[in-house]
């Protein structure tokens, strides 16, 4: 197990910015009632996991080098491991990914690079046919009842025609898919950036700029800009992807390419007012 030893301000800033990133954590938790006793339940379990994970060779499941490695006891440990819960497997949704080439793919854009009307059946360029260019396990009236559900879609009166009226696939309303973008997203984000940390050579992409001292309105107008900036990442890149996806497939059919990685590209802004400047104001006696 690898243990870098830390100075006394690099342990200091390490607290700092454990305190930055749980402080929003324990905002969503009391905010939908999660008791404390809970959410101290799964960070002792990831506790466990990250100190199994950093072991090799045979002690890999060595309790009293977890229980060093924590702090916790061993019976602890020991409970911890037992119980884990099976993990749940991830799948891409298909309506996420029906949404998505929508959106980035321009032969299904006007001249204006915004997502045409397509007809519900037929062929391309039809939600039926995006929708089977997508997975033909899952009927694309299926799909497109999700989508609609979800109100990224509507169909015209005639049910003829379905038009995108979403921007981004923020499913508003369902508590349990904006969790599970939650975790997925903000999971992705800190993995790629304690990755680097921890690496000698930062093996992810991450970079951010900040600045202070804006109005609301100039906030209004850089919201706009991000905006249009994310459609142009997203008609770039989508179809770069999709054309690397069918390489692959093809490629593993072929010469048996392995096809065992993932990828996720993403762009946030956050923005807040201004913490007031400390009062430099004394009162004479």
């Amino acid at each position: 197990m690898s243990n870098r030893a830390l100075t006394p301000e690099a342990d200091e800033a390490l607290k700092h910015a454990l305190e930055a990133l749980l402080a929003p954590l324990a905002q969503l938790a009391v905010a939908h009632g999660l008791p404390f006793p809970a959410a101290e339940e799964l960070f002792k379990r990831a506790y466990v996991d990250a100190a199994r994970a950093m072991q090799t060779g045979a002690g890999q499941r060595d309790i009293s080098r977890v229980s060093m490695a924590t702090g916790l006891n061993r019976r602890e440990v020991t409970r911890l491991t037992e119980e884990r819960p099976t993990a749940a497997t991830q799948r891409r949704s298909p309506a996420t990914e029906v949404f998505t080439r929508w959106r980035g793919d321009r032969s299904l854009h006007n001249k204006r690079g915004q997502p045409l009307p397509l007809p519900r059946q037929g062929a391309a360029p039809s939600f039926e046919s995006l929708a089977q260019s997508v997975t033909r396990d899952v009927h694309p009236r299926s799909l497109l009842d999700e989508l609609v559900r979800l109100g990224l879609v509507e169909l015209s009166a005639d049910g003829e025609t379905v038009r995108l009226v979403r921007n981004a696939f923020v499913p508003r309303g369902d508590a349990i898919r904006m969790f599970s973008f939650l975790g997925s997203n903000v999971g992705d984000h800190l993995s790629a950036s304690v990755a680097n940390v921890l690496a000698d050579a930062p093996p992810h992409f991450e970079q951010a700029l900040f600045a202070d001292e804006l109005s609301a309105e100039s906030l209004q107008a850089v919201r706009s800009l991000i905006t249009a900036q994310w459609q142009a990442l997203m008609q770039a890149v989508v179809p770069a992807v999709n054309a690397l996806l069918d390489a692959d497939r093809e490629a593993a059919q072929t010469s048996g390419r392995r096809t065992d990685q993932r990828l996720r590209v993403g762009l946030y802004s956050y923005h807040e007012a201004m913490p007031a400047p400390p009062s430099n104001e004394s009162e004479e006696s």
